[in-house]
């Protein structure tokens, strides 16, 4: 028994390893938190304009977007591109098949991509953010681009003309864990061409993004902290009437 709660502590610990070898073994960044309404609603429409031509949330209705302070109108007028009623789902235009053809794979749904992703390593919001920040031109790829936290990914870099060019710079260094051997190793990013955002601009509209697909994956989740927030509150007062209730009867019964 001792010898089994040992290896099964040893699996255990070496758990986020696992994840992070499965995820390419880039370390995850964390998130910056922007939940207020105007980083959702600037997160909206970087995603109905950058996302929703490839990728789809069929989870999700248009209408939705008015718990973000939206109206019927701006929907219409602004993010209502790939349906005619609001009442529709955010589905896109392209066709499975022509998908395959074009990337090799089906863009994946993206309703709840932000708690599909968590991990020992990090939340999904970190993994999202994390991963949109990371492209870099690669010539050898289909697409001409590649990412450091899914090697070899099939998606293009959607956002390169806000972010810019840039290569990954890598250097033979030794191996830690192995004498005489040699480790190609990322070393950082090298900017080939501006984009049309600064670093912190282009982080923040991520940021935003990233905050909208972490809402998207649970709308409610705002309210539900609300009332979880005021259960709380009722069971500490009535935990604490029914203690006082308590010691009276008993004082009287003794």
């Amino acid at each position: 028994m001792k010898v089994f709660v040992k290896k099964l502590i040893a699996v255990l610990a070496l758990a986020p390893g696992l994840v992070f070898a499965a995820e390419g073994g880039f370390a995850l960044d964390r998130a910056p938190e922007r939940n207020d309404l105007a980083s959702l609603q600037n997160g909206a429409k970087i995603f109905v304009n950058y996302c929703l031509n490839c990728h789809s949330a069929s989870a999700m209705r248009y209408n939705r977007l008015r718990d973000l302070g939206l109206s019927e109108d701006q929907i219409k007028n602004n993010l209502l591109f790939s349906a005619d009623k609001v009442g529709a789902m955010m589905t896109t235009a392209m066709r499975p098949d022509d998908a395959k053809a074009w990337f090799g794979a089906v863009p994946p749904d993206l309703s709840v991509i932000a708690r599909a992703k968590a991990s020992p390593g990090g939340t999904g919001a970190d993994y999202l953010y994390t991963y949109l920040r990371t492209f870099y031109k690669d010539d050898t790829r289909p697409t001409g681009w590649n990412n450091m936290v899914v090697p070899n990914v099939a998606m293009p870099h959607a956002m390169w003309q806000q972010q810019g060019i840039r290569a990954a710079k890598f250097a033979d260094q030794p191996d830690p864990h192995e004498a005489g051997k040699m480790v190609h190793t990322f070393t950082g990013f090298e900017l080939v061409e501006p984009g049309t955002m600064s670093l912190q601009e282009f982080d923040t509209a991520t940021a935003d993004l990233v905050a909208y697909l972490a809402w998207m994956a649970e709308p409610a989740q705002n309210t539900r902290k609300r009332l979880g927030v005021v259960v709380l509150i009722f069971l500490s007062i009535f935990a604490f009437l029914a203690w006082r209730l308590n010691e009276s009867y008993w004082k009287q019964v003794k």
